[in-house]
C-alpha cells in the first residue's frame, strides 16, 4: 500500500543524445546534465513552469525531472515517462521517502525484500527510476496499456485503480519538464550521486550503478554483493558491465585497454582514474565530477565517494574513457 494511500485512509478516518537532467532548487530551475567545461548552466522553461505543475513544488518537480531524464537516457517514449511519474505521484507524492509500508522506500516505494535493490540503492532516485523502467519495458505491449494498468503491472499495488487519479497531473508535469531548454549542453559533473551528470548514456549508467553500491564492503577480488564486496577494479568492471561495456578485470588491464584521456584534458564523469606506475597500477576509481570519484579503496572501507586527487600528494597516473 502506498504512503499516499495510507494518508488518504487516515484522513478519511479522522527514464543516443546526451541526457539533460534538470536540477530544480528552491529558487527555481537550476543546472544541467550533459557535457561542457563548467557543468553548470541556466535552464529556462518554454511555455510552462518547470518549477511547479499539477500542484507540485520544486522538491517534487526535481524528482520528476530525474524520472524523466532517466527515461530519456533509456530511450523510453514519453508515454513511459507519464506512467512512471504517475506511479511516483501515487506511491510517494514525488518525494524520496526513507520510509513506507513494511520495508517500502523511495519515490516508487520499492521493497528490498522483493528484490528491488538495497535500501541505499532504492533511495538513489536515478536507480529507483531505472528499476521502474526496466520492469515497465519487460511488459509485453506496455505501450498499449492504460497508465493505471501499466503502473499496476510494475508496482503490484493493493490499490490498483488509484494510479489513474494521477494521469492528468503526470501529463502536465511531463509537459512542463519536456519544455525546458538549457544555455549549456555539457557538464563536468556534480560529484553528487543524488544529482548525477554525465556526457553519455553509458557513463550515466555506470555512475548510477557505482553510486548504488555505496556502503558495500571492500573485498579483495570481490565482484559484487554476491561475493560479499568489491575491490577497486571489480567495482569499475561491474559498473561498466551494467552499461553494456565490457572491461578487463584488473586495474592494470583496464588501464591498458584505454582509450586514454590526453594529459591536460579535463576529465568527464564516467572516466576511470588510475594510480601507480604504467607497469604497476594499484588502484582505479570512477570519476563523477567536481573532483570526486566513487571507489572501493581498501580493507575496512566501504564503497564511497572521495576526492580523486589528494592535496597532500598522491600517485595519480591518468585516466581512460570507456564511454567515449
Amino acid at each position: 500500500m502506498s504512503v499516499l494511500a495510507k494518508l488518504a485512509a487516515a484522513a478519511a478516518v479522522v527514464f543516443l543524445l546526451p541526457v539533460v537532467i534538470i536540477v530544480l532548487a528552491v529558487g527555481g530551475v537550476a543546472s544541467v546534465f550533459s557535457s561542457s567545461g563548467s557543468g553548470q548552466g541556466v535552464c529556462a522553461p518554454v511555455g510552462a513552469s518547470a518549477t511547479s505543475a499539477a500542484g507540485y513544488g520544486p522538491e517534487q518537480m526535481g524528482n520528476a525531472a530525474t524520472i524523466v531524464a532517466v527515461g530519456k537516457q533509456m530511450q523510453v517514449s514519453e508515454y513511459g515517462w507519464v506512467i512512471a511519474v504517475a506511479a511516483a505521484m501515487q506511491e510517494s507524492g514525488l518525494r524520496n521517502l526513507p520510509y513506507g509500508d513494511r520495508d517500502s522506500l523511495g519515490l516508487f516505494q520499492q521493497r528490498p525484500s522483493q528484490g528491488w535493490g538495497t535500501p541505499q540503492q532504492i533511495l538513489t532516485p536515478t536507480y529507483a527510476a531505472t528499476q521502474f523502467y526496466q520492469h515497465l519495458l519487460a511488459l509485453p505491449n506496455w505501450q498499449q496499456l492504460g497508465v493505471s494498468e501499466a503502473a499496476q503491472a510494475v508496482q503490484r499495488s493493493g490499490f490498483p485503480g488509484r494510479y489513474a487519479n494521477h494521469e492528468r497531473g503526470a501529463r502536465q508535469i511531463v509537459g512542463a519538464l519536456t519544455g525546458v531548454s538549457c544555455a549549456t549542453t555539457a557538464g563536468a559533473g556534480t560529484g553528487d550521486c543524488n544529482n548525477i551528470q554525465a556526457p553519455t548514456p553509458a557513463a550515466m549508467t555506470a555512475i548510477n550503478y557505482a553510486c548504488g553500491q555505496r556502503g558495500v564492503p571492500y573485498l579483495w577480488g570481490g565482484n559484487g554483493v554476491q561475493d560479499g564486496g568489491f575491490d577497486c577494479s571489480g567495482l569499475t568492471k561491474a559498473a561498466y558491465d551494467a552499461a553494456g561495456i565490457s572491461l578487463p578485470r584488473t586495474a592494470q588491464t583496464q588501464y591498458a585497454a584505454g582509450p586514454r584521456v590526453p594529459a591536460g584534458q579535463p576529465l568527464l564523469p564516467g572516466d576511470l582514474v588510475f594510480y601507480g606506475a604504467p607497469s604497476k597500477i594499484h588502484h582505479v576509481g570512477l570519476f563523477i565530477g567536481n573532483g570526486q570519484m566513487v571507489h572501493a579503496s581498501t580493507w575496512g572501507q566501504p564503497v564511497k565517494i572521495a576526492p580523486y586527487r589528494n592535496d597532500k600528494g598522491d600517485d595519480y597516473l591518468g585516466a581512460t574513457r570507456p564511454s567515449h
